[in-house]
């Protein structure tokens, strides 16, 4: 069985990350979507919330689970017979940072394999960070996440977060 693990911080998901899911559930027999708890960030949603909104967003994908966890990627997908870690690019900015990261991963661990993904064009400047500064200040972000996803940005600058 052919297992990719996708990890992130999907904070919050868009339909970015999905595009990317999408695709990554046609390559593989399972695909884990995993949430990290990133010690070096402040999410706006709680782990808890984040695996809501993307257990939501995945549903129609029958081969693709919702998880989290803390520590290592490599060791996560090692944990779950996973052949490859997907990540996805956007534009040759993250070029850099994924090769470096994929660079250690293959020095943990050889025998799993990162696989890049290019998001599709039409959310190549698409990021949780951009989203979240543009629904902070009151902008439409219909285009770039669900409406569900949207309905709880908001909701979460009306309650004065972030």
């Amino acid at each position: 069985m052919r297992i990719g693990v996708c990890p992130g911080t999907f904070d919050p998901v868009t339909y970015g990350h999905v595009d990317i899911v999408k695709r990554a559930s046609n390559l593989f027999d399972h695909v884990y979507l995993s949430i990290l708890h990133n010690p070096h960030k402040v999410p706006l949603f709680s782990v808890e919330e984040r695996m809501e909104m993307l257990v939501e967003e995945v549903r129609p994908y029958h081969n693709v689970s919702v998880e989290s966890f803390s520590g290592l990627a490599v060791d996560y997908a090692k944990q779950k017979d996973a052949i490859a870690i997907v990540r996805g690019l956007r534009a040759v900015t993250d070029f850099e940072f994924e090769f470096k990261l994929a660079s250690m991963n293959r020095n943990l661990d050889p025998s799993i394999e990162t696989v890049f993904m290019m998001t599709s064009s039409e959310y190549a400047f698409i990021s949780s960070s951009a989203v979240k500064e543009v629904a902070s200040l009151g902008g439409d972000v219909s285009k770039w996440v669900s409406p569900r996803v949207a309905e709880l940005l908001y909701a979460k600058f009306e309650n004065g977060e972030r």
